[in-house]
């Protein structure tokens, strides 16, 4: 550390050769390191003259390393915390969350139809305590359990894991959107939609809060939905039969097809000890995953196609499901006009209910009973058969 008094630099190498010798503590006061650290300066005697009453001495500027460092030091802090924000930003505009719409093609809008099954004559009460006897749905398997996966092999461009994946999403994805109370009864959707690719996200929300009758927008056509006002679910088993089948469509493309057929026991809303009776949906799907689906764990609905039934013809199907309860008739004449002009109408298709077939009886296990009878029509097909 140098003394009171030295040179910024240090002694000088040779402090005896100062006019005083060695002896001379300050004989190196003057020396060049010295006078170039010193704070002031002495004016010159002409600066002094041209002045009057100027100051003997004035200020020096610091040192350029002086005045530039802490200037420097802001510019990299200030540099510093830009690039923070734009790596901060970049992260942020780069992570999509759970139904956002991203960049990239135009998706591809899901097709849907929903055809109502009008019974011929009045729906017949089911047995309170076993509403599903009686009935082909007697045989089908409860819940889940009747969504079974079929074996899974590898296709030229998937490998088995990836296949599976892709199973078990479809599955997952009927077990939300058909079986589950909250969505049966119009209170939540969002485990259906957390399903959706984030592409079809604006097309689900759409059919959900606005539901249309055109082939894109109907709500029944992601989901099963019964009218909270009208109808309830009279028991909570709900039985299932039907196939899932996978299929490579593309290198990059994976495709499930499913069929399955559900049958609820409904009664009126407003009368928890009226008699239950039996409505039949019969779903077919066409679901599409490519490699970022499977990581994501969703899906593209392609096709849905719906057969329900008993449902009277005239009644809006696109929001929710009306059946007709036990007791009640559909109304006389006939289904409203199809124009086969509007190619964006899902057109107003209806077929109508045969009569019950007890299970057991020629066909047993693929035919279900709507409200003790869901057959088929020869107009809209079977909604108890798995083809």
């Amino acid at each position: 550390m140098n003394r009171p008094g030295q040179p910024p630099d240090g002694p000088p190498d040779n402090p005896g050769d100062g006019p005083s010798g060695g002896d001379d503590d300050y004989g190196y006061v003057f020396d060049d390191s010295f006078v170039r650290a010193a704070p002031i300066q002495e004016y010159s005697a002409s600066e002094r003259t041209a002045t009057e009453h100027a100051p003997a001495v004035r200020d020096r500027p610091p040192p350029a390393a002086e005045r530039t460092g802490p200037r420097l030091t802001r510019q990299v802090l200030v540099l510093a915390a830009l690039l923070t924000v734009a790596f901060l930003i970049a992260v942020y505009l780069g992570i999509s969350p759970p139904g956002q719409t991203q960049s990239g093609p135009p998706p591809r809008p899901a097709r849907m139809s929903l055809v109502p099954l009008a019974p011929a004559q009045a729906v017949r009460p089911a047995d309170p305590d076993r509403p599903f006897d009686a009935t082909p749905a007697a045989q089908y398997a409860t819940g889940a359990a009747g969504i079974n996966l079929p074996g899974a092999h590898a296709t030229p461009h998937f490998d088995e894991s990836q296949v599976i994946a892709a199973l078990s999403t479809a599955k997952e994805y009927l077990v939300h959107s058909s079986l589950s109370p909250e969505v049966l009864a119009g209170r939540e959707e969002r485990a259906v939609r957390l399903l959706v690719d984030p592409a079809q996200a604006d097309q689900f929300d759409a059919a959900l809060r606005r539901p249309a009758a055109d082939g894109l927008h109907a709500a029944t056509g992601w989901l099963v939905r019964l009218d909270p006002a009208h109808a309830v679910l009279a028991a909570p088993d709900i039985r299932v039969q039907g196939v899932l089948d996978y299929a490579e469509t593309g290198p990059g493309t994976l495709e499930i097809t499913t069929d399955h057929t559900f049958v609820y026991a409904v009664r009126p809303a407003s009368d928890p000890e009226a008699d239950p009776s039996l409505m039949v949906v019969r779903r077919a799907l066409r679901l599409s995953f490519d490699r970022d689906a499977l990581r994501a764990h969703q899906l593209e609905l392609l096709t849905s196609r719906t057969e329900a039934g008993p449902l009277p013809c005239s009644t809006p199907t696109s929001a929710h499901l009306r059946p007709l309860l036990a007791g009640e008739k559909a109304p006389a004449g006939r289904p409203p006009a199809t124009d086969p002009y509007a190619r964006e109408n899902g057109g107003a298709v209806c077929g109508t209910l045969a009569e019950p077939r007890p299970a057991g009886s020629g066909g047993a296990g693929r035919r279900a009973d709507a409200s003790g009878g869901a057959g088929p029509s020869a107009t809209a097909g079977d909604p108890g058969a798995v083809r």
